[in-house]
């Protein structure tokens, strides 16, 4: 989600080591046909349990490696989330992108620009209200760049950002979990170029998960 793509890909590797690690240690005992969807409703506390592992790895990576955004890493305590909910972990049905103008240029907060492809809609519903999000499609990755609610209160104002591999889309579906909702780098770092989300993919509903702002904890 940054201009430079070896962070973006080297979290989303990280995520799915974790993710991995999680599975084998904490759902072997389920048959092996269970769906990723059964083994969370089989134990939604160790999915919870899994969701603050990512973040505390998040935080180490953030503090030791030199591809963090963070500056001063000594002073650096730690994101800060909303409690890990399973509501917000939500199957969206995928309507493909069929028209000719799929290529769409993406503005960068620091007023350069990327092409990506308009993959399709995510459709899905939140508290019961119907709402669509633009998936785009970089090289072999799914980006969900949007804003909502609690944007520019909880959360960054410039919006949070959800990636997945191409891979993870099935039968056109995918599952969006809000509860890995991120902020770019150019919220910690200036010199980071960020992608803005679409105007379009401003939800009418507050997701109440993912990460928040320092700001949001410390009022």
């Amino acid at each position: 989600m940054f201009k430079n793509k070896v962070i973006r890909y080297s979290t989303i590797a990280m995520v799915i080591a974790i993710l991995a690690y999680f599975v084998a240690e904490n759902f072997t005992g389920l048959s092996a046909g269970s769906s990723a969807e059964d083994l969370i409703a089989a134990s939604p506390e160790k999915y919870k349990t899994k969701i603050q592992q990512e973040r505390a790895a998040k935080d180490e990576q953030f503090k030791t490696t030199e591809d963090s955004p963070i500056a001063d890493k000594a002073s650096f305590h730690g994101l800060h989330y909303f409690e890990p909910d399973l509501t917000f972990r939500i199957k969206a049905n995928i309507s493909p992108y069929m028209k000719e103008d799929k290529e769409v240029i993406v503005k960068y907060t620091d007023g350069t620009s990327e092409k990506y492809e308009k993959y399709g809609y995510a459709n899905f519903t939140v508290g019961g209200k119907p709402q669509k999000l633009l998936l785009l499609k970089n090289e072999s990755v799914i980006s969900v760049l949007f804003r909502d609610a609690t944007s520019g209160k909880e959360t960054y104002g410039g919006g949070r950002y959800l990636d997945y591999p191409l891979s993870e889309i099935k039968n056109n579906v995918i599952v969006l979990d809000f509860n890995k909702a991120y902020n770019p780098y150019c919220v910690y770092q200036s010199s980071y170029a960020c992608p803005v989300p679409p105007a379009e993919n401003t939800l009418t509903v507050p997701i109440q998960a993912g990460e928040l702002t320092e700001s949001a904890v410390h009022e």
